[in-house]
């Protein structure tokens, strides 16, 4: 419980400032890009309404229902000790900020902030689709999950 609340707060508290910043400071939309690093990194002020890669766009309620739905279950493993181990509790707790950045967005503002734009120039991801906090914490939350997944020892961090 500790780490939930030492890693999901800040980590929502950071999503929801950063946001809030582009708001006050970009203008929304491709054309008014801040270059961050010239051709590869750029904040831009988008809004999703949809999921990832703005699939499903417009179903704000549908998202929102989800995510309340999605919060309940994972709270009702947690209770159930689904997430013991290290890796796997951090993964929630960093699920947890996510879901809960978006769904605020989804909440206040109808859609969801966007401001991550990465140009990797490769073909079909230049740019990669836009995103922000809330998304990497979801992200590297899955990324935890499957690599748990292929070991044994569920408790243990990973080995160096």
């Amino acid at each position: 419980m500790k780490l939930l609340l030492f890693l999901s707060l800040p980590l929502y508290a950071l999503d929801q400032l950063t946001k809030w910043l582009v708001v006050q400071h970009i203008e929304q939309g491709y054309d008014n890009r801040v270059s961050v690093i010239p051709g590869f990194f750029d904040l831009v002020y988008l809004v999703n309404t949809g999921a990832a890669f703005s699939v499903f766009s417009n179903n704000n309620i549908f998202f929102i229902a989800l995510s309340v739905c999605v919060l309940a279950a994972l709270a009702f493993f947690y209770k159930r000790g689904a997430f013991n181990g290290k890796l796997l509790n951090i993964g929630f707790s960093l699920l947890i900020a996510g879901i809960l950045g978006n769904l605020t967005d989804r909440i206040l503002h109808q859609h969801v902030i966007d401001f991550l734009l990465f140009d990797l120039h490769v073909r079909f991801a230049d740019p990669w689709p836009a995103f922000n906090v809330a998304d990497s914490c979801i992200c590297v939350a899955a990324c935890l999950f499957i690599i748990t997944s292929f070991r044994d020892d569920k408790n243990l961090p990973l080995k160096t």
